[in-house]
């Protein structure tokens, strides 16, 4: 399941949306070489969070093979900064695309209701919430984490907060047959929180990259606690007045 729009409209330009989006796709074209596989592999190395740094559990030199012979080797120490840089980062096309597509489906009503300048900081906040939570389950690892999606997980969390009841149009593609659903925020976002809980415990122990599950689990709880901080009330019951006049929800297709 895919989601292409909600249907929460916004009174307020979402430049901070806009901001770090764009801070994103620059550090992916200018920084990371649009994927090119010694830039990526460079900035992923240098730039990425590498839990067993942090904690100082990997003896400096450990090596970590970045594919067609390009090799990572572990600098303990380092990684303080790392917990900002490796928050714009990313592993792919598809995983940058990803990232800011779900940036946009729910970052900008996240900002409406708390401003631009809070919704910076939550943002940021969330990001280091989603680093360390993967850090604190696997404090040993060597591999690099990299993405926007601890914090994007965190602006998924506030936003089921804020707006639980609102409906989520996603496309449904199963093999040659593709259709759309409506869900309400609540069930949409719970299903996708699901995930990110089974599949990081069915992960614990294993060794190699792949998805930080407990950075997306961590970005989520840090959205649902820390919204009720950031969010402006007058903000909100102005953008709640405004809002879509609540209807049927249902699970049929539009």
């Amino acid at each position: 399941m895919f989601p292409y729009r909600d249907e929460n409209e916004t009174i307020r330009t979402p430049y901070a949306t806009f901001v770090l989006i764009a801070l994103n796709v620059a550090t992916w074209l200018f920084v990371q070489g649009a994927g090119s596989p010694m830039a990526l592999a460079r900035s992923i190395c240098d730039l990425g969070l590498i839990p067993g740094e942090l904690t100082l559990s990997v003896p400096p030199g450990t090596r970590f093979a970045m594919g067609e012979g390009l090799v990572c080797l572990t600098d303990p120490g380092r990684q303080v900064s790392h917990v900002l840089t490796s928050m714009f980062l990313h592993g792919g096309w598809m995983h940058i695309l990803g990232n800011m597509w779900f940036m946009w489906i729910f970052g900008n009503n996240v900002e409406d209701a708390m401003g631009h300048l809070r919704f910076v900081v939550f943002y940021l906040l969330t990001g280091a919430a989603a680093v360390l939570a993967q850090v604190l389950l696997t404090p040993a690892s060597a591999v690099p984490m990299v993405g926007a999606s601890g914090a994007i997980s965190g602006v998924m969390g506030a936003y089921i907060v804020l707006y639980p009841r609102v409906r989520v149009f996603m496309l449904l593609v199963l093999g040659f047959y593709v259709t759309s659903m409506a869900w309400p925020a609540w069930m949409m976002l719970g299903y996708w929180l699901l995930i990110q809980l089974v599949s990081g415990l069915t992960a614990l122990g294993r060794e190699g990259g792949g998805v930080a599950f407990w950075a997306h689990f961590g970005g989520f709880v840090a959205g649902v606690v820390l919204i009720k901080l950031f969010a402006r009330p007058d903000y909100l019951a102005e953008h709640q007045s405004r809002r879509w006049q609540p209807r049927r929800l249902g699970f049929g297709s539009s």
